[in-house]
Formats: structure tokens, sequence, C-alpha cells
């Protein structure tokens, strides 16, 4: 129990654990509250012309798909359409008609467009008669809600292993490392008193952040904490590991970036590309991944889906205790010879 205080003080202590605990907290209220962001400009035509090259009707009728702007010589216009941050395509008078001009790094969209503009253009008149139906702007980041809220889940599951890491690298360098050694102490009390400080602040974290992201019924919500109660308790054995393995400080640092990135990116990566069948099974080797499964399975409504993972994360939780109890037994013995 004392041991259990000195890691809470230290982590009261440390800024940097309490930020790196409330932060996906504070992600979560602003994905939640301030709402999404409107991206929908970044697809709006921009057009570049030359002054008194063509006619105020044509430039009226331009303005109409977008914003026109007009430069006083050719080469203030090429620059304009061959800049590479920008999607410029250039209009010039052809006869009674128009042609374009692109740079030809623009998006497939733009240059489909720009392909497409001298047809419309001969065609305005017709296209006057047409009726318009004005279509309901879609929210271009409203597929990818879905998983900006399980990867933030992902993100604080994965703090107490970054404590822990940190933590044990902390003693080593301390020298509180070869007092723990011959203290007369097991390995699973050991692991408990490493684990508990990182895992209760994981778990507690999480649970704040699903509050704010999700309305879960109660029975979803006993699913939803056994998910992330199991998640944590895994990250932060993982992060024993990691610490025990790392010889200073920036190695540490090193595993946790790989560690880390494994954990986002291999459960993101499925979602957006959709695995399934035997290389979904082997993703399941990654703890993260049936995390993130079982978080997108409640917010879709698929209970048994989000159960099975449940009970993947168990066996991961008694795989990864019987390994790391395993190896430090062996360490111990051979410690003593």
């Amino acid at each position: 129990m004392k041991g259990l205080k000195y890691q809470l003080k230290s982590v009261l202590r440390d800024k940097f654990c309490l930020m790196t605990f409330l932060l996906p907290i504070l992600v979560a209220v602003a994905l939640n509250f301030m709402g999404s962001i409107d991206l929908s400009s970044l697809g709006e035509l921009h057009f570049s012309v030359l002054e008194n090259d063509l006619s105020p009707q044509t430039i009226t009728w331009l303005e109409r798909y977008g914003p026109v702007t007009a430069y006083g010589t050719q080469e203030e216009l090429a620059a304009a359409i061959n800049e590479p941050s920008t999607n410029v395509i250039g209009v010039k008078a052809d006869g009674d008609s128009i042609k374009t001009a692109i740079s030809g790094d623009e998006l497939d969209i733009f240059r489909q467009a720009a392909a497409a503009l001298p047809a419309l253009y001969e065609k305005r008149g017709d296209a006057e008669q047409a009726e318009v139906h004005v279509l309901e702007r879609p929210d271009i980041l409203e597929n990818f809600q879905g998983i900006f809220i399980p990867a933030v889940l992902i993100v604080a599951m994965f703090m107490g292993c970054t404590f822990n890491a940190m933590n044990i690298i902390s003693e080593k360098e301390d020298g509180v490392a070869f007092i723990n050694e011959i203290l007369p102490m097991t390995p699973s009390q050991y692991i408990l008193q490493k684990v508990v400080v990182g895992f209760l602040f994981g778990s507690l974290s999480s649970i704040v952040t699903a509050c704010i992201c999700f309305r879960l019924s109660w029975q979803n919500f006993g699913i939803m904490l056994a998910l992330i109660i199991l998640s944590s308790f895994v990250a932060a054995l993982i992060g024993l590991f990691i610490g025990k393995l790392s010889e200073g400080l920036m190695i540490g640092v090193v595993y946790i970036k790989i560690v880390m990135l494994v954990f986002i990116a291999v459960p993101i990566v499925c979602a957006l590309i959709g695995v399934s069948g035997p290389l979904a099974i082997i993703c399941n080797i990654v703890p993260s991944h049936p995390a993130f499964d079982g978080i997108m399975a409640l917010s879709a409504g698929s209970l048994g889906t989000a159960v099975k993972d449940v009970g993947i994360l168990a066996i991961h939780c008694v795989a990864w205790s019987a390994l790391y109890v395993l190896i430090s037994s062996q360490h111990k013995k051979q410690a003593t010879q």
C-alpha cells in the first residue's frame, strides 16, 4: 500500500503525466461540443483571368461557380495557375467561347472541371432554362467521425503504458530499481504496485472520454467499461515491458513512440481499408485492434462483435501477465545465483 501511495504522489507532482491523462478528455470535449470542421471551401472552384480579356457577362457567369481574380499581365496569370498550393483554373477568351489553362498538379476533380468548363459555357443558354435543385451540402467529416472518437479512446487507454514505462525508466536512472530487486517482493506484487496507478488513471481518462462522446444504454455501457478496463490493463502491462527493456530515457521514448504508432495505426488502417478474414484475426495480436473494433461495434449497435472483442482482450490480459511473471521470475533466479 505504501508503494501505491508513493506512485500516486509521483503522478500528482508530475505535470506532464497529469496533462497526458487530461489531453484525451479535452480532445473529446472539442469533438463533441465544437462541432465538425467545415472543409467544403476546399472544394470550391477558383478562376484566374486577364484584365479586359473576357466580357463582363462572362465574368459574371464564372462568378456563379467560384471567385474570379483578374491579373494585369500574362506572367502574373501563369504564376497564379502554376502555384503548387492552389487549384486555380485559368480562363481565357477563345473567339466566342472560352478555354481553360491548368498546371497539371491539381486534384482530379479540378482537372475535370477545367475540361468541362468550355462546353458548359457554350450551353449556358440551355442551362439557364433548366430547373435547378439545390442539394444539401454533405458533411465532409461525417464519415470519419466514427473513427475519430475510438482513436481518442485508444490514446486515452495508452496513457497508462506511457506512465508506467517512464516511471520504471526514471527509477533505473535514480537507482531505485536496484533497491526494488533486493526487496522481498514477488513478481505479482511488483506488477500490482507498478500497474495500478497507470491503469487507474488510464481507465478514468477513458471512462470520462467515453461518457462525453457516447450516449449508451446501461448494457452497452457495461460492455464499454469492460473494453476500457481490459485495454487499459494491457497497455499498463506493455508499459512494464518497455520500462524493463529500456536502458535509458531516449531508448524508452523511442520504444514508446513505436508502440504508440502501432497501437493507433493498426486499428485505423484496418477500419479504413475494411480488413476481414485471416488478416483481421492476425491484427488482433495488437491489443488496440479488438478495443477499437469493439468500440466501433458498440457505436453500430453490434453487441455480439463487442462481446467477442472483450473476450480477445481478456486473453491478452492473461497472456501478457503470464509472460511478464515468467520473465521476472527467470530474471530474479539468475540474479540470486
